[in-house]
């Protein structure tokens, strides 16, 4: 039978270290653990087999069947997972953003490794190298999830990818898709020993993307808006691709180019 601890302070030691996780990067690799909010971004975690170590209820908003499923579903993966109960006002000052009904978790870490990435046989991989917001990284994990493509490859990553900003801007969207974090050189090496074409985007020496072939193994590689793609993509690629751009500006959010470049890859291949 599950045992569960209510808490009603600020104060107490176990909403400090939860507070800690979510705001310091340094505390989560420490501890091994991360945080996430929300039914919908729990039910993927959960779903992608991640481990829960504790669970924060706020039993004035969660509470009856929708609880005990959840509650279910982290014991099949934690028997001895711990269950804090919370009033509401307390539940306020720990949540990290406004309505996410009534639940918090600390995750344990899992490790996001290349060789552990299963491709269809006809894959479709989205890279990103060294992008720095976590906003835009969750954002472009949507657009992953929508167009189905079978992973990501985050490549000397400026971010920590359990930030809670990253997990929020992903509604979940970075458990519900394979992702492996690595160095550049290791997912040239990869992609190329897959046979997968490279497809960097870029604004010099560059086609229009829609002139490019993507019906086969294809990894659309994407760097930061300031900086760009580093010189081993751009030599290491089989294509330079380009979005035309008829304004004033020479580019657009890295989160709206990738949504972009994968939908013309789920086109061709329809």
């Amino acid at each position: 039978m599950l045992r569960i601890e209510n808490i009603t302070s600020a104060q107490n030691q176990k909403i400090k270290d939860l507070l800690a996780l979510q705001e310091k990067s340094r505390t989560r690799k420490q501890e091994g653990l991360f945080v996430v909010e929300g039914r919908r971004e729990l039910g993927h975690c959960l779903d992608a087999g991640f481990v829960p170590r504790t669970l924060f209820v706020c039993g004035e908003i969660i509470s009856g069947k929708e609880l005990d499923g959840i509650v279910s579903k982290a014991e099949a993966l934690n028997p001895k997972v711990g269950i804090i109960q919370i009033p509401a006002f307390l539940y306020d000052k720990i949540a990290y953003r406004g309505g996410t009904e009534g639940i918090i978790a600390e995750i344990e870490f899992k490790d996001r490794k290349l060789e552990d990435l299963r491709l269809s046989e006809n894959p479709l991989i989205m890279v990103l190298e060294s992008v720095e917001k976590p906003g835009n990284l969750g954002a472009v994990l949507r657009s992953v999830d929508a167009a189905g493509a079978d992973a990501v490859l985050i490549c000397d990553p400026l971010t920590d990818i359990y930030n809670p900003n990253l997990i929020r801007a992903s509604i979940g969207a970075v458990f519900s898709r394979q992702v492996a974090v690595t160095s550049s050189e290791k997912a040239v090496a990869w992609l190329k020993s897959k046979g997968i074409r490279i497809l960097t985007a870029q604004l010099q020496d560059s086609s229009l993307y829609y002139d490019i072939d993507m019906k086969k193994g294809t990894a659309i590689v994407m760097g930061t808006e300031s900086t760009g793609l580093s010189d081993l993509w751009r030599e290491a690629a089989d294509a330079h691709i380009r979005i035309p751009m008829l304004g004033s500006l020479d580019s657009l959010n890295v989160s709206v180019s990738a949504a972009i470049l994968l939908f013309e890859a789920v086109r061709q291949r329809q």
